[in-house]
């Protein structure tokens, strides 16, 4: 599976769950991280690990190995490690302050239907 079907999962992964603002960094060039970050949130603790433990569930489902998860327990920040995709998994309070969007303001960001129509 190639970054940009790996990158689909996820995010389909994402809005089965009902996570709220999904949105796709495009991380080529910028950094060697990943090709692509999926950034969400979700409403409540609860929902956060639902969120992060549907996209481990169709990764692993479709043979691909999570090589991290982290923020299980707290579920204020999940982030997991698909290699070529990292998912960032918000709790709705804790998104703005982090702010991913602006830290990578000059990389390309698509919402939820660019990246499903792709």
């Amino acid at each position: 599976m190639n970054a940009q079907e790996l990158l689909q999962l996820s995010v389909k992964a994402t809005d089965d769950k009902k996570a709220e603002d999904i949105i796709s960094i495009d991380m080529r060039g910028i950094s060697d991280i990943a090709d692509y970050f999926v950034v969400c949130h979700g409403n409540n603790e609860r929902q956060v690990q639902a969120i992060a433990k549907a996209v481990k569930d169709e990764a692993e489902a479709h043979q691909i190995h999570v090589k991290r998860m982290e923020g299980y327990d707290e579920a204020r920040w999940i982030l997991l490690d698909l290699a070529d995709v990292v998912v960032h998994v918000f709790h709705k309070d804790e998104r703005g302050y982090y702010n991913l969007e602006k830290l990578y303001q000059d990389a390309e960001i698509l919402g939820y239907h660019e990246v499903s129509k792709a």
